[in-house]
């Protein structure tokens, strides 16, 4: 076999001669145990040198003592050994139904703790398929599923759901206007209206999309606004009074149990959005593959979906 790259010197084969070398501490005894004569092992381990340019075993005394570039050579090759064990297992699992990955893109919006107790739950299965979370916000969740960069999409709001995608409703989300008690705004006790609401910055997540402007809500003309990646962003940057503007209710309910959020009365509808999860559509059903199924399965539970929108607990 020939060792005349590094990479082919890394063989299993070639590990496994080096470890025989290193356990028994003689090419001769190596050579036994392999079934291989001396002199074809020392050539062996003189081309894994040569290929690599380092000296594996110190020959000087009468045993084959490893050098440390060749005891770290067998620390990583076990990692590689291993490495390859564990893709052998993923090819034979991947070969009965599980997609090799699957992407899915969750909106600023999507509680994450029960994001991740979905994902315990889903690698609890054993399943081979690797997991691909997508933090995204407004139109960029529904451009991630239309890209192909996501086979689910969480918490797109339903007036967005686009008829090329399978789609089905997660809920209703209550938005309130809410400010930190030392917040200009913290003191009114009248409604209030768009005029006193320009006066002061707005907090908004950016929307996530990568073409054009994407998308805004409840943003006056020529309002001051503090744009920020996350929800959790818009929620910190609030308590600190950085900025007004609305929150999921069931985000904000525990600041506002505590006091550090006030909840104002605004001269606008209140504010709802429906919300849906869309998902890329196989040719047939039989396509669809089983972690996707898992995926879907699980989103068919009432519990799950208002856990998604509502289970804003820190994790």
């Amino acid at each position: 076999m020939a060792t005349s790259t590094p990479r082919a010197a890394l063989s299993p084969e070639n590990l496994g001669l080096l470890d025989a070398v290193a356990r028994l501490g003689s090419m001769a005894a190596a050579a036994r145990e392999l079934g291989m004569v001396p002199s074809a092992l020392t050539y062996r381990i003189r081309q894994i040198e040569d290929a690599l340019d380092v000296l594996l075993f110190d020959r000087s005394a009468r045993r084959a003592v490893i050098t440390p570039a060749g005891a770290e050579l067998l620390r990583s090759g076990q990692y590689l050994l291993n490495e390859l064990d564990a893709v052998a297992q993923r090819v034979k699992r991947v070969a009965t139904g599980w997609e090799p990955q699957l992407t899915i893109a969750a909106d600023a919006i999507i509680a994450r703790a029960t994001l991740f107790e979905l994902c315990e739950s889903f690698y609890a299965e054993g399943a081979p398929t690797r997991l691909k979370l997508r933090a995204e916000t407004l139109s960029g969740t529904v451009e991630a599923l239309q890209s192909g960069q996501a086979d689910i999409a969480l918490g797109v709001p339903s007036e967005m759901a686009l008829s090329e995608f399978q789609s089905a409703p997660m809920g209703t989300l209550s938005f309130v206007y809410a400010v930190a008690p030392h917040h200009p705004l913290a003191s009114a006790t009248h409604s209030l209206c768009d005029e006193e609401l320009r006066e002061h910055r707005a907090v908004a997540v950016a929307d996530s999309t990568q073409r054009g402007r994407g998308v805004t809500h409840n943003l006056l003309p020529g309002q001051d606004v503090l744009t920020v990646p996350t929800m959790q962003h818009k929620l910190e940057a609030q308590l600190r009074g950085l900025g007004a503007g609305y929150l999921p209710l069931s985000l904000a309910q525990p600041f506002i149990n505590a006091g550090r959020l006030v909840v104002k009365a605004v001269q606008r509808p209140n504010r709802n959005l429906r919300i849906s999860y869309a998902w890329r559509q196989p040719r047939s059903t039989a396509d669809a593959g089983r972690a996707l199924r898992w995926w879907l399965d699980r989103l068919q539970h009432p519990k799950t979906r208002s856990a998604l929108l509502n289970n804003h607990h820190q994790v």
